[in-house]
Formats: structure tokens, C-alpha cells, sequence
């Protein structure tokens, strides 16, 4: 407030009058004494020289057999606009030559970005054998950033964008009822060799790409902040291991250790969030052998969390917020096998006796289904022609179903059989070529179809074409249900969203 002692000093049009604007804008006011303006002055010049807090962030890399990607990895987090302060390579079980690659990347680095020098320290630890594998590998780099206030969880295999690590902590500080935040995962689609490894990474995008967009339009909640490459406050961290009575935040009971571990942070009262922006790309599954190992242990872990009661020490949580969206796809799955099938067995049952009729309108869910692929390989930040080709030429998106579909069959199966099977070793044999467990689809289809034919030809011309009269209409009710919500979904609008 000015006082009558310093109103002669700010009349209009003289000299001092534009120095009382500057002062008054710098937040004080001119006084004829000098020495408090030059008080003012340093008062300033001191509360703009006080460092703004920087949240820390340590990242930790679970290893395994990851020489030929670890590198990569470690050169796209430290071309990040914002370094996390330290890396922890925790290298396991390992048999091939991480360490040594690794160990080239060990100790400080410093990178000049836009907001001036960024430093962070790379670690590379080798823990040896393992029985927990990557859990115990996550629990032991826990324990290493445990005191920093977030934890950056990287796949041996995973490349960020640039701005990836900036993106997700300017999100999770920005809220502090956020636990942890999933970046949007891409499939890597480079260097592929072979036409079926083509074929599977392009289903396995379009996969990734509707999985994210999905929980992008469900007001970004995660249902599973994926260990590919999600951050996690460790505030929301230290609270799950008080709730869950649990000395690490992940357990080796647990198929799916990041699914249990987001239903553990959601329960603790925080959220669990997808990226808007921050994208990382991650290693797919080239062989069939090999995609069947890892969505058989997905699948199977879902169901694990899903179901009620309990099996071993992991309990069944059927109603949680965070499984409504796991219920709705494994609900379409099945819907999707009875359709498909019923389809299958009519068709072949009416081509039997001569009575097959083409109906024109027979066209149009399958032109639904593209215009909904489409949208799905439209909405890619980084869909290219396979992508778009992979949806609009609708039989390998088809056929891709139909791998699938005996992926979650098999993943059912096992679960009720109680087999106590190390799906995490199943995966890794896989990995390497071994095992014959991707084919049993496959036989089990054959056999059916032998049976189911062998049946149908044994039975009365006059019961078969009543099959098909009151077969025939069922599937048309169900397919036109489903075709209205595919269309549903193909008319939703993606609200700017890139997955």
C-alpha cells in the first residue's frame, strides 16, 4: 500500500512513474529510501535462486537372457528428457552374455537437455540364480530405490520414447492419489524375418492397440500396470506391503505378479492410471509356440485373480473395480467360441444334405468387423501398412482369433484340471523352441470336428435338417447382437486418443 510520502513519486507522466510500475509488478513499492529498494532487490534475486524440488526416480531393469536387447534399452533411457537419477540392472538366472553388455553401460552418465545437464548412475547387478526369477528381481531392486520417491519398472526388452519417463512423472507427481501409471505399449515391429512372424506381431499390436484404447476411454484406468515399463509411487508401494502384510510389494504365487500387484495398489486406496501420452515399445512373441506359452500364462493368471476362493496363498477377487474389464473380455471370448463354432458345425451340417442357402445380409458382419479393425490400426501412433492390411484383409484377424481362442481354452483347462504347472518356465522353454503344449489346440479341434462329424452322419436326415432349423435362427440372433456392438463401438469416438 502506498503512503502519502510516496504518492509525488508515481504522478502520471513523470519520470518515476514507470519505475513504480516495474516495482510494483516485481512486488514491492519505490520508497525514497534507497536502502530498502536494495533490500527488496536481494530479497528477490534470492527467492528466485532457491531450487525447485525434483521428485527422484529410480529405475529398475529385471534381466534375463536379455543380451541381445539390453542394450537398446539402456541407450533409450539414457536419451530421455528427463534421466531417472539411477538404473539398477538386476540380472538373473542368466545364461547368456547381459552381464558382460551391461557392465559396458556401468556408472555415471551426464546428458544436456533443454532444462540443462541431467545426471544419472547405472548399476548392473547379477544376483545369480534365482529361484523367484524376475519377481525376486523386482524385489531386489525394491530394496534398492525403496527410499526415492517413485520406482521405474523397465523390461529387459522394452524401448521408451524419448519423452517417456519425463511424461510419466510430470503425471504421477501431478496427483498424489495415484499409485502407479502404465505407459501405452506398442508391439516392436522392426527387423522381423518370415511370414508367420509377421502375421503374429500384427495381431499382437492390433491386440495391445484395442487393450489400451479401451482403458484410455475408461477414464485412463489401468487395470494392470504391466511391468513392461510403469511407474509406481513408492508412498503407494510401502502402503500395499502394510495392507497385504507383505515384505516385498511382489509375490512369486502369483501367475500375473503385475495384475496382483495393481488390484493391491487400487485396494490400498490409490489409482492405477494409462499414460495419455508416454509410449514404450516392447518385444513380441514371434512363434506360435511361443505367443501360446505367454498368453496361456496371462490368461491363466487373470483367471487366477478372477475366480472366487482361493488357490495357494493368492486370493480369488471376482468383484474387484480393477477385474470388471478382464470379466467383459473373457465373457466375449466365450461368446466369440459359440458363434464361431456354431457357424463352423451349421455350415459344414448344411452343406451335408444340400442345404445350404447364401443369404446376402451374411456380409454384413464381417464388413462391421473390418470397419472395426480399422479403427483399431487407425488409432496406432505407429501403424503402418501390415497393420492396416492386417485389418482390413479380416482372415488374419480371424485366424489370429482363432489362436486365441485356444490359448483361453487351454488356460481354462489347466486351471480346473489344478495343474501345478511353472507357466513362467513354460514360457522361457518356448522361448527357446521346446515343447510340444502350443499344439493341443489344434488336436483338440481336429478330434472334435472328427467326432462331431461321425455323429452328425449317423443321425436321420429328418433330425439333421431340424438341427439346422432351430440352429440356424439362434445364431442369427446372436450374431446380429454382436453386430450391433461391434458397430457400437466402431461409431465411439477415440477423443484424440493414440494407442
Amino acid at each position: 500500500m502506498t503512503t502519502d510520502e510516496t504518492r509525488p513519486m508515481t504522478e502520471v507522466g513523470g519520470p518515476e512513474s514507470s519505475q513504480a510500475v516495474q516495482a510494483a509488478q516485481a512486488g514491492y513499492v519505490l520508497s525514497p529510501d534507497p536502502s530498502l529498494a536494495a533490500y527488496a532487490s536481494q530479497y528477490l534475486d534470492e527467492v528466485a535462486a532457491i531450487p525447485t524440488q525434483r521428485a527422484t526416480v529410480g529405475a529398475i531393469i529385471p534381466a534375463y537372457n536379455e543380451a541381445e536387447t539390453i542394450g537398446g534399452v539402456l541407450d533409450s533411457l539414457l536419451m530421455q528428457t528427463r534421466l531417472p537419477d539411477v538404473i539398477h540392472v538386476i540380472i538373473n538366472n542368466t545364461s547368456d552374455d547381459s552381464v558382460e553388455i551391461a557392465s559396458h553401460y556401468a556408472g555415471p552418465h551426464t546428458r544436456q537437455t533443454a532444462t540443462g545437464d541431467q545426471h544419472t548412475t547405472i548399476y548392473v547387478h547379477d544376483i545369480g540364480k534365482n529361484p523367484d526369477k524376475k519377481v525376486g528381481a523386482l524385489n531386489y531392486g525394491y530394496g534398492l530405490v525403496e527410499h526415492m520417491d517413485y520406482l521405474l519398472g523397465v523390461d529387459g526388452d522394452t524401448t521408451p520414447e524419448p519423452d517417456a519417463v519425463e511424461a510419466l512423472v510430470n503425471e504421477i507427481s501431478s496427483d498424489d492419489r495415484i499409485g502407479g501409471i502404465s505407459a501405452i505399449y506398442s508391439i516392436d515391429d522392426s527387423a522381423l524375418d518370415g511370414p508367420i512372424a509377421k502375421f503374429l506381431i500384427a495381431g499382437q499390436r492390433a491386440q495391445f492397440s484395442a487393450f489400451n484404447m479401451q482403458n484410455l476411454l475408461r477414464g485412463r484406468n489401468m487395470a494392470v500396470l504391466g511391468g513392461q515399463f510403469s511407474i509406481f509411487s513408492t508412498a503407494a508401494l510401502r502402503a500395499v506391503l502394510k495392507d497385504s502384510h507383505q515384505r516385498t510389494p511382489w509375490v512369486n504365487d502369483s501367475e500375473v505378479e503385475d495384475s496382483l500387484l495393481s488390484l493391491q495398489i487400487k485396494s490400498a486406496g490409490y489409482l492405477t492410471k494409462i499414460s495419455a501420452t508416454a509410449r514404450a515399445h516392447v518385444g513380441g512373441m514371434t512363434t506360435l509356440r511361443s505367443l501360446d506359452a505367454q498368453q496361456v500364462k496371462w490368461n491363466f493368471g487373470a483367471i487366477d485373480l478372477m475366480w472366487p476362493g482361493q488357490r495357494g496363498d493368492t486370493r480369488g477377487q471376482p468383484f474387484h473395480p480393477n477385474l470388471r474389464l478382464r470379466w467383459f473380455e473373457h465373457i466375449s471370448m466365450v461368446i466369440n467360441i459359440v458363434t464361431r463354432f456354431m457357424f463352423l458345425l451349421l455350415l459344414l451340417g448344411s452343406l451335408s444334405i444340400s442345404a445350404f442357402v447364401f443369404q446376402a445380409w451374411w456380409l454384413i458382419p464381417p464388413a462391421i468387423a473390418i470397419l472395426l479393425n480399422l479403427k483399431v490400426s487407425a488409432s496406432m501412433a505407429f501403424a503402418g501398412r501390415r497393420d492396416h492390411l492386417f485389418a482390413f484383409l479380416l482372415w488374419p484377424a480371424e485366424f489370429y482369433m482363432w489362436l486365441r481362442m485356444g490359448h483361453f481354452v487351454r488356460a481354462w483347462t489347466k486351471f480346473f484340471s489344478h495343474q501345478h504347472t511353472d507357466n513362467w518356465a513354460a514360457q522361457a522353454k518356448a522361448e527357446r523352441g521346446k515343447g510340444i503344449a502350443w499344439l493341443y489346440p489344434f488336436v483338440v479341434l481336429f478330434v472334435f470336428l472328427a467326432a462331431a462329424t461321425a455323429v452328425w452322419l449317423q443321425l436321420p436326415i429328418a433330425l439333421r435338417s431340424d438341427i439346422l432349423a432351430v440352429g440356424w435362427p439362434i445364431l442369427g440372433v446372436v450374431t446380429v447382437l454382436q453386430t450391433a456392438w461391434m458397430f457400437l463401438k466402431v461409431m465411439r469416438r477415440t477423443r484424440g486418443f493414440k494407442a
